[in-house]
Parts: C-alpha cells; sequence; structure tokens
C-alpha cells in the first residue's frame, strides 16, 4: 500500500507540472465543488486531504460559516471533522471565478435550474466532473445533456460514479470508482488528482454507460428495499438484483453502452453497494415503502434526496421513448413495477408478487446466441 501510494503521490506532482488538453495549469490547482451535500462534503474532502486548495459552494452563508470557523456541516454528516483547507462560500463568483476544475454535486433534478442561475460565474473553458446521478424528469435527459444544454459545449465534461458512500469516503475507507470523459486525458488528470491510498480512480470513455449504470441503479435499490421492508429472504434478494442488473445490461446495450461498463464500478459495483449498503439513501426509503409508509410521510422525514424516486418514473418514460418493440414492460418488469409501486397503481407487495407470475422466458431472452 505504502509503495502503491508513493506512486499516486508522484503521478500528482507530474499532473501538477503538465498541461492539459484545457492548456497550462495555473498554480497552485484550485478546486470548487458545487453543492454542500453528503456527497459534495465528501469530494472537498478527497481533493483536500490531497492538498488542493478547495472552495465547497453552499447555499447558505450561515452553513459557509459554521464549515470555515468549526470545520464541520451543521446539517449533513455533522460529527465529520472536514479539513482545514476547505473554504466554504455562498457566492458563486467567489467559489468559481478561478477555479482549474469545477466538481458538480447537486442533485439531478435541480441541476438544471442551479446551472442556469450562476452559468456566468463559470470561466470559459474550465473543466467539470459531475457527481450527479440520474434522468432529468422534464426532458428526459442525463447529465451530460443538461450540461451541455445549460453550459454549452466548448468545455470539456467528465464523470464519476462508482460504489462510495460519502461517509466511508469522509473516514477514508477505501473506495475506487470510476470517471467517464470524451477526453480520456482529462480523466486520467483527474484520477490522478483525486487519487490516494484510499480513494483509487479508474478512467473510461464509456460515459453513456457510467451514465445509465449510476441511474439505473437507484432504482434497482429501491426495489431491493422494497424486498427487505416485505421481509422476504436472501433469495428473493438475490434474485431480484441480478435481474434488475440484467435490465440495466439491456437498457445500456440500447444506448451504446459497453457491457464491461454496465459490469464494472459504475454498474454493477455501484448496485451491490446500494442495494446492500446500510448507508444507501435508496435502499432506505425503499425498505420503508415496503414496510406500508407512504411517500409523502417518508419524504416529510428526511433532509437526503433520494434520487432514484424520480428517476424511477424518467426512467420509464424514457425506455418507452427510446426503445422500441412489443410489451416493453416484459423486458424491464423490475423498472416498470418500481415505477408503477411510486405512481401508486399497485403497492410494494404486488409488484414483487407479479414479478413471480410473469410468463415463462428464457433468462436472456435478448443474446442473439
Amino acid at each position: 500500500i505504502l509503495k502503491f501510494s508513493k506512486k499516486i503521490s508522484k503521478r500528482r506532482k507530474v499532473i501538477l507540472s503538465m498541461r492539459t488538453s484545457c492548456g497550462p495549469f495555473p498554480y497552485p490547482v484550485r478546486i470548487a465543488v458545487m453543492g454542500g451535500g453528503n456527497f459534495g462534503i465528501a469530494l472537498a474532502t478527497v481533493c483536500a486531504r490531497n492538498g488542493l486548495p478547495t472552495t465547497l459552494l453552499v447555499r447558505s452563508e450561515d452553513v459557509a460559516e459554521e464549515i470555515n470557523t468549526k470545520h464541520h456541516h451543521p446539517r449533513y454528516m455533522s460529527d465529520i471533522k472536514l479539513p482545514q483547507n476547505i473554504r466554504a462560500t455562498s457566492n458563486p463568483a467567489t467559489a468559481l471565478s478561478d477555479a482549474t476544475y469545477i466538481i458538480h454535486t447537486v442533485p439531478c433534478q435541480y441541476s438544471r435550474d442551479f446551472l442556469i442561475g450562476i452559468k456566468d460565474s463559470i470561466p470559459h473553458g474550465t473543466p467539470i466532473l459531475s457527481a450527479s446521478k440520474g434522468i432529468e424528469t422534464s426532458s428526459l435527459g442525463f447529465m451530460n445533456d443538461i450540461f451541455r444544454e445549460t453550459l454549452g459545449e466548448d468545455r470539456p465534461y467528465a464523470f464519476l460514479s462508482g460504489p462510495s458512500f460519502a461517509r466511508e469516503i469522509c473516514e477514508g475507507v477505501a473506495t475506487a470508482v470510476v470517471i467517464a470523459s470524451d477526453d480520456l486525458m482529462l480523466a486520467s488528470d483527474l484520477a490522478g488528482l483525486l487519487s490516494d491510498d484510499s480513494f483509487r480512480v479508474f478512467t473510461t470513455k464509456d460515459v453513456i454507460g457510467v451514465e445509465i449504470g449510476g441511474a439505473v441503479k437507484n432504482v434497482i435499490a429501491l426495489s431491493a428495499g422494497m424486498c427487505e421492508g416485505l421481509g422476504l429472504g436472501t433469495n428473493a434478494m438475490s434474485g431480484l438484483v441480478t435481474r434488475g442488473c440484467g435490465e440495466m445490461r439491456r437498457l445500456g446495450l440500447t444506448f451504446g453502452a459497453k457491457p464491461s461498463t454496465l459490469a464494472g464500478l459504475s454498474g454493477v459495483g455501484d448496485t451491490f453497494g446500494t442495494c446492500f449498503g446500510p448507508l444507501s439513501r435508496n435502499r432506505k426509503f425503499g425498505y420503508r415503502l415496503g414496510k406500508g409508509e407512504t411517500m409523502e410521510d417518508i419524504r416529510a422525514s428526511t433532509t437526503e434526496v433520494a434520487e432514484g424516486v424520480d428517476t424511477s418514473i424518467a426512467l420509464v418514460n424514457l425506455i418507452k421513448t427510446k426503445c422500441k418493440g412489443y410489451r416493453l414492460d416484459l423486458k424491464y418488469p423490475i423498472l416498470f413495477g418500481v415505477a408503477s409501486i411510486l405512481q401508486g397503481t399497485q403497492t410494494p407487495k404486488q409488484g414483487l408478487e407479479g414479478l413471480m407470475t410473469m410468463p415463462f422466458i428464457m433468462e436472456n431472452f435478448d443474446e442473439k446466441h
């Protein structure tokens, strides 16, 4: 581990002195993180631990003051002590004007309005790394679409995904993620800047594969939580998650994703973490639904966002719009079933019982050979 850590440190020093596809680095490299929720705090912590001056853009100046003076967030993971080289502000111009890289962690459904509001503060050409996942309900677009429609095509974008709970990242627990970008040099530079002995970053050019995995896994986690809430056993949970991953693969291939991406960290890997991890917001939301609570009561009782709820409805609409074929609900029974439960047309018990009474089909009926 020590030898690996020294290699990462050497790589980071090289990156800080080299050119990127966007031109030479200013000195020192400065990071701005947009969004002061759990994952924004986590990625700001990663950057700060690596010695990078990091500014966290939050909504409230009171929150910013608390972070700057007491070095913890008053609402999210308030027991976590933040590195002292994280500075917080509620002023977009202060946070973004001199940033070398910008990391976006605002939830998907709020991203478009947020980006429109701060776009004039973002320097021309500054690369953006998105850690937000999901499908926008209004446009049925992924984060890549939202960025290009709001901030334009004149800057490179990258997308981070993988099994990565914010609390474990802050606590320095070993974590592996992947960054996807059309610009592989950007992905490589970001991997070098973020990686250390507890946070390992891989790279890929398969942006759509990473985005589909990051969106679908949250919906599968809702179903896994419902399964647990209903008191069903390990057999049911294992079968449900496996079949859900099959639907993820089927959808990804329709959009041109690589099977290896869907079987990797951003697909199956993130699905396992989100379905089985005790820190998963989507699994918890599904669990409470399975126990009989209403969506309204669950949402009213927490400030955390379970991205899979809105993504589920958008995902079904996307499938109906983009995918061809008869009886799409038989090709994506879990994704359609979760959406119908969230829309109130059936209960979790009815939905999971419906999966057991489906027509008999081959396990992988869509394979050509």
